[in-house]
């Protein structure tokens, strides 16, 4: 543990910005599936709004470099092509 008294808030802040960034990538997980249950349902206007919901979602995390920008961009472009691939059904 650290002894230095801004080393000690370093440390309780790190903690507390790495419960925040796990609760963010949840919340994405949680959306990202909410959107391929919408398109495994076969609803293209549910999907389309989960998708949304989504995209803002991961570009959010994206931007505060929760993750990163290649993946926010991977995700996206996989959910958009299963969502575009109902349509082609």
């Amino acid at each position: 543990m650290a002894n230095i008294v801004s080393a000690k808030k370093r440390v309780l802040i790190a903690e507390r910005n790495r419960l925040s960034n796990v609760a963010q990538k949840s919340k994405t997980k949680t959306l990202v599936r909410r959107t391929l249950e919408a398109i495994a349902t076969g609803d293209h206007a549910a999907a389309m709004t989960a998708f949304r919901t989504a995209q803002a979602q991961i570009d959010t995390i994206a931007r505060k470099n929760i993750i990163h920008k290649n993946k926010a961009a991977r995700m996206k472009s996989r959910l958009n092509a299963r969502v575009k691939a109902m349509v082609a059904k």
